[in-house]
């Protein structure tokens, strides 16, 4: 037993620690997500994320302990994102003849997320940086973080916002849209898809990925439309509106 505390105290102090306990705590939500078919609330990323907080917990190790390794993950993001240029540019042709209404529904979309959660903030009370940091929510973390400094928000909490905008997004997202009758057609796919890039970023992608190459492609559209639509608009919106 004294040898088994010894190696778990030099393991948890290694970078390898965290690289390793995420892919294996990813790729064991994973499989049970296959197993069970794939159902939007046995989402790997939810679970991998409450497994990996509650280890954590658990054993006493400190979040920049494990982001030591976890961060060479981290550093994937950034390919990762670019990777989902692949399927727009096989569907180029038809988003060319499309832009138009895209370029509408990603202005109007994001335009909704921004104003309904601060209408929400304001109705139920919170603080005023508070229903700020709610704005960005939309918009990928590190984007949201930026913009939320600028309008005068709460960078962090926008983060968390972010995460759990994109988590409920994607847990929710098939139901629904099964409840408003979206036909599962590549139309309908495209009309999902983008829906859940625009409403849920990053997590709603990945989502509809999982599902679907066309609702993916949709969605890593939406997101990055989003991010550029957000990132130039919605400061200019919040200064233009200050007293």
């Amino acid at each position: 037993m004294p040898r088994f505390v010894e190696l778990w105290i030099y393991l948890s102090a290694s970078p390898l620690f965290g690289l390793t306990a995420t892919l294996v705590v990813y790729l064991i939500a994973q499989a049970v997500s296959a197993r069970l078919g794939g159902a939007p609330w046995a989402n790997p990323v939810l679970w991998s994320v409450l497994a990996l907080a509650g280890g954590l917990l658990a054993t006493g190790v400190d979040y920049p302990t494990y982001f030591a390794g976890a961060q060479f993950i981290h550093f994937l993001l950034g390919p990762a994102v670019v990777a989902l240029a692949w399927p727009l540019w096989q569907r180029r042709q038809e988003l060319r003849e499309r832009f138009g209404r895209i370029l509408l529904a990603a202005f109007l979309g994001g335009a909704t997320a921004c104003v309904s959660a601060l209408v929400l903030g304001w109705a139920v009370g919170l603080p005023h940086d508070v229903v700020l940091s709610l704005a960005p929510k939309s918009v990928t973390a590190p984007v949201a973080m930026g913009i939320s400094e600028k309008i005068g928000g709460i960078p962090a909490l926008s983060a968390v916002f972010t995460v759990l905008t994109g988590m409920i997004g994607a847990l929710s997202g098939k139901y629904l849209f099964d409840a408003l009758r979206v036909t599962t057609d590549p139309e309908g796919y495209a009309a999902r898809g983008f829906a859940l890039g625009t409403a849920s970023h990053g997590i709603g992608a990945a989502r509809a990925l999982q599902v679907d190459a066309q609702a993916g492609a949709y969605a890593g559209l939406a997101l990055g439309l989003q991010v550029l639509l957000a990132a130039l608009l919605m400061p200019l919106a919040f200064r233009l509106l200050q007293p």
